[in-house]
């Protein structure tokens, strides 16, 4: 129970740094949202609540627990984490359905351009006997040593980490993303430093906790470490998969494979001894770097282009 709370804890402090830009997208976030038949929005997202559609979402549907229940039309992704999701025979889905933990049904007639995915654990006790039986099946669980354990867990927590990222996110990420691209290098060199800067805080403010003056900046910085770290490497799990997916195809991928995609990638590099540990160590540089000089890639590096002067 504690450590769900701590993931709902650090999923609601990366909302609140990015607040003000989804305002300006029209996030609308409370507990029960309607949309009626002549309404639209841009973006809906509750904790707990009850979501009913009978008119038009622009781009995406959130859930944690409660309902959704869409009679109307919504433009891109609904993602539901143990949420009870009912799509009615006059719903439209323009993007993708992603149900984990709870119930989807679907009515004849309903219309789902993207893909549907559902992962259903109604308790603690599924989840374990996943773990257990179904990597037992695979691998021979009793065979693969702790720390491999302890990797695909924490691979199962980054793939949800990402889903939930690229869902209220999409065109922050995707706009960091792209900035990889254009400026490696630099976006580099600023991660490395602001890694150095960030150690030096976290330890001059841990060594200022002795006199207690230190303990909130500390727990500050530790927060602030985790929203860069959790969105930076979604960031970088776009990159990769719009990397590859380029290299096989002229299409530009939507957000959410793209992001699928590269965690993918990234999660069998990271496998391989040595290698996947230092290519773990530039990622993390490289997703400090861009979401510093982004700001949670709400700002592009790229200068606009002035128009020439005419001269006399």
């Amino acid at each position: 129970m504690k450590k769900r709370f701590g993931y709902v804890l650090i999923i609601l402090f990366i909302f609140l740094c990015q607040s003000f830009s989804l305002l300006g997208q029209g996030l609308v976030m409370k507990k029960n949202i309607i949309v009626e038949e002549n309404q639209s929005q841009d973006n809906l997202l509750t904790f707990g609540g009850d979501i009913l559609i009978k008119g038009k979402v622009r781009e995406n549907v959130v859930a944690f627990g409660g309902t959704i229940i869409v009679e109307g039309e919504v433009g891109e992704l609904i993602l539901g984490l143990g949420t009870d999701i009912t799509l009615r025979s006059s719903a439209k889905i323009q993007g993708d359905v992603i149900s984990l933990g709870g119930t989807l049904e679907k009515e004849a007639g309903v219309y789902i351009r993207g893909d549907t995915i559902f992962f259903n654990f109604e308790t603690g006790e599924d989840i374990k006997k996943f773990f257990r039986e179904g990597l037992g099946g695979i691998f021979g669980i009793s065979l693969i040593p702790f720390f491999l354990i302890i990797k695909l867990i924490t691979l199962f927590i980054w793939f949800l980490l990402a889903l939930i990222l690229i869902a209220i996110f999409p065109q922050q990420i995707s706009l960091a993303s792209s900035e990889i691209r254009k400026s490696f290098w630099p976006i580099f060199g600023i991660g490395f430093i602001a890694l150095i800067v960030y150690a030096g805080m976290i330890i001059f403010s841990a060594l200022l906790s002795i006199i207690l003056i230190g303990i909130p900046i500390l727990l500050a910085l530790i927060f602030l470490g985790i929203a860069v770290k959790v969105f930076g490497q979604v960031v970088i799990f776009h990159f990769f998969g719009e990397s590859l997916y380029r290299a096989f195809s002229n299409k530009q991928p939507n957000p959410l494979p793209a992001v699928l995609l590269g965690f993918l990638l990234v999660g069998l590099i990271g496998f391989i001894p040595i290698i996947g540990s230092l290519f773990s160590f530039v990622i993390s540089v490289m997703g400090w770097g861009v979401v510093i000089k982004t700001r949670f890639g709400s700002k592009s590096m790229v200068p606009k282009k002035q128009s020439p002067v005419e001269t006399v």
